[in-house]
């Protein structure tokens, strides 16, 4: 079986128009291979043309502020793919004079740069004959060749990594990794693949064994966590509260508001005696205007489950005027919201509690 003249027959009739194939550069293809990560391209095309747009250039990228960033990619979710691009781009102006380095084995040291992209950037922009290899291949490559070997596992990403390299040519390596891409999101999808007009029918393992559905092998996956957050909606006069998530944890440079999280779900009774021992609270005399049920918010590994708590408060204390930003209610999707806050606020009435008219 001549693997890549299968593939490419195919591809010369299947290859779709994208807008990070039209270029060369660099850094554009970087920006795609991130965005792309945990991302569809439907749903990834707007956020590219958006970032590129507002940031042009790996030096306008590692001087914009990381609210603005934030920002951009809003709504996208992984926002450590944000944050990695920006540190990225400061390690590139800092070490390489702006320019990315044109080998795989020097892409693999930029912050943001994983295996997968470090190998898209090296192989669509320098020709560089190295596979990039991610879920698509994985799927490929393990029901065609029957492999067995979770793709989950040390072994299985060196194994896989290794065939790939055997089979990619080296004078289109870049069009090869494109091909295998575009088999995958197109014609070996995950569910429902269309085998009976696939080229490599005659010889796939999966399809003449009728084990599509069993490959690839993955390991097993942990049960989501549940967490339980609590969020005060502090109101004074028109304004309410909000800081920037600092901690390592999800949504890492996003702002909320104030926040408890708790080991439990809380009852009413439980939600007011914790109220009362707030330290952004203390001091003030609090009343409450609404308790929202729990809303829940689902990420890879987690469960959020979210309450909103709308106060009114007489005088903010010196924490909520020290560590918070004051900010009108509307003014706070000026900033880089959790996709959660960003959904809750536009689905509920909350600016009419934060309203002077009664």
């Amino acid at each position: 079986m001549d693997f890549s003249s299968i593939l490419f027959n195919w591809y010369l009739t299947n290859a779709r128009d994208l807008p990070w194939r039209n270029t060369t550069n660099p850094y554009h293809i970087w920006v795609s291979e991130v965005i792309l990560q945990q991302t569809r391209v439907v749903q990834g095309m707007s956020y590219y043309y958006r970032f590129i747009e507002r940031f042009p250039t790996i030096q306008s990228l590692a001087q914009a502020d990381i609210d603005d960033i934030m920002k951009v990619w809003q709504g996208l979710g992984y926002y450590t793919r944000a944050r990695n691009l920006k540190a990225g781009a400061n390690e590139v102006m800092e070490q390489y004079n702006g320019n990315l380095p044109k080998t795989y084995k020097e892409l693999l040291r930029i912050k943001g740069l994983g295996a997968y992209s470090a190998a898209a950037v090296a192989s669509f922009a320098f020709d560089e004959a190295v596979p990039a290899v991610d879920g698509n291949v994985y799927r490929i490559l393990s029901r065609i060749f029957g492999i067995f070997t979770p793709i989950d596992t040390k072994t299985g990403k060196k194994e896989f990594f290794a065939l790939a390299n055997e089979l990619i040519p080296k004078n289109e390596p870049g069009r090869f990794n494109q091909a295998l891409i575009d088999f995958g999101a197109m014609q070996c999808t995950p569910k429902s693949p269309r085998c009976a007009d696939c080229p490599f029918a005659d010889y796939c393992y999966a399809y003449k064994n009728n084990l599509i559905a069993a490959l690839p092998v993955k390991g097993k996956k942990k049960p989501p966590i549940d967490r339980y957050f609590y969020y005060f909606m502090i109101k004074h006069k028109e304004y309410t509260f909000i800081k920037r998530r600092e901690e390592k944890d999800i949504w890492h440079s996003l702002y909320e508001f104030p926040m408890v999280e708790t080991d439990a779900k809380l009852g009413h009774d439980q939600l007011i005696e914790r109220m009362a021992s707030l330290n952004f609270l203390s001091g003030s005399t609090v009343k409450v205007l609404n308790i929202s049920q729990p809303v829940r918010h689902l990420l890879s590994h987690r469960t959020i489950w979210a309450t909103f708590i709308i106060l009114e408060i007489d005088s903010p204390n010196y924490i909520l005027i020290k560590e918070y930003v004051r900010v009108s209610i509307g003014g706070v999707n000026d900033y880089s919201l959790p996709r959660l806050i960003d959904t809750y606020m536009a689905a509920e009435p909350v600016i009419k509690y934060f309203s002077s008219k009664k």
